[in-house]
């Protein structure tokens, strides 16, 4: 991607910024990608809803696979499952493995979605939800104020990324442990360069405490 202000972003760039910044770096700037067992999860549940159509459930349109955009943000992908309800109800439905639990890159994704889907059908979205595979249950998610803001906001930060064509740094934390990315990216390798380099610069500057 070459980060022009014409170039789309894709929505699950802002579920990968959410999560680590470097991790977001090394997918879409440097198109950087390499499986493991999560990576591997999260690809067989989305299996489920990979095939583009729809059916009826109850009086309820549910399309798998719909293509999404936002042409006032700049955005593009797909939502697993949107349910259109007879009351007028659009309803985003995003799947990931693991059990019921609240990540706030998965509900930036959701509500990026719902953005998409407000400007695509000129309709409210004001919920929507996270299908949690392996405890099969759903968790409904309030596109609230603050996630729209969030979603302007991250992507214009990764607008910003994409244009510098600068990798931001790694964490090098807890998240490292399960990023699929681990070995491409190096955390501690590049942290410890980092920690080097401003004990280099204490060492050289005349300006910085000496405790001898």
């Amino acid at each position: 991607m070459t980060g022009g202000m014409d170039d789309p972003i894709s929505l699950s760039a802002l579920q990968h910024w959410a999560y680590c910044t470097r991790q977001c770096g090394l997918i879409h700037l440097e198109q950087a990608f390499a499986d493991n067992i999560h990576t591997a999860r999260g690809q067989a549940v989305h299996h489920l809803v990979d095939e583009p159509g729809y059916e009826m459930k109850a009086g309820v349109k549910v399309e798998r696979a719909l293509p999404l955009w936002s042409d006032r943000l700049g955005l593009i992908g797909k939502a697993d499952l949107v349910e259109f309800h007879p009351d007028g109800t659009v309803f985003p439905v995003e799947f990931k493995h693991g059990r019921k639990r609240q990540k706030v890159h998965d509900d930036l994704q959701l509500a990026a979605q719902a953005l998409c889907l407000e400007e695509m059908l000129g309709r409210p979205v004001p919920n929507g939800a996270i299908y949690h595979a392996s405890s099969r249950r759903r968790r409904e998610v309030a596109i609230t104020p603050e996630l729209r803001r969030l979603v302007e906001e991250t992507t214009a930060a990764i607008r910003q990324m994409l244009q510098a064509g600068t990798l931001p740094p790694p964490a090098n934390d807890a998240r490292c442990r399960e990023c699929s990315l681990k070995d491409i990216c190096q955390p501690e390798a590049v942290a410890g360069k980092g920690r080097q380099a401003a004990l280099r610069g204490e060492l050289f500057n005349p300006e910085a405490p000496r405790d001898f």
